[in-house]
């Protein structure tokens, strides 16, 4: 089965990635480029993973002091004191 592309500035891109990439065809072009864009849509974390892996990191660092005093930590560290 042949490929044929009616859209003139997408059989364009695929030319210039034929050239770019050196394939035989612009079939086996696309069919590069389809590969690597699956497979980087593979990779991706979905938002829920990326955000549990930080939370379960700030949860590692143990329970939060509930004397903390943030303002005398923040003044201190400016040397408001």
């Amino acid at each position: 089965m042949s490929l044929y592309i009616r859209d003139d500035d997408v059989d364009a891109l695929a030319r210039q990635l034929q050239s770019a990439i050196k394939a035989p065809t612009k079939t086996e072009a696309v069919r590069i480029a389809l590969k690597r864009e699956l497979e980087r849509a593979h990779a991706v974390l979905p938002l829920s993973e990326r955000i549990k892996k930080y939370q379960d990191a700030v949860r590692a660092l143990g329970p939060d002091n509930p004397d903390f005093d943030m303002k005398k930590f923040m003044d201190e560290g400016w040397g408001n004191i």
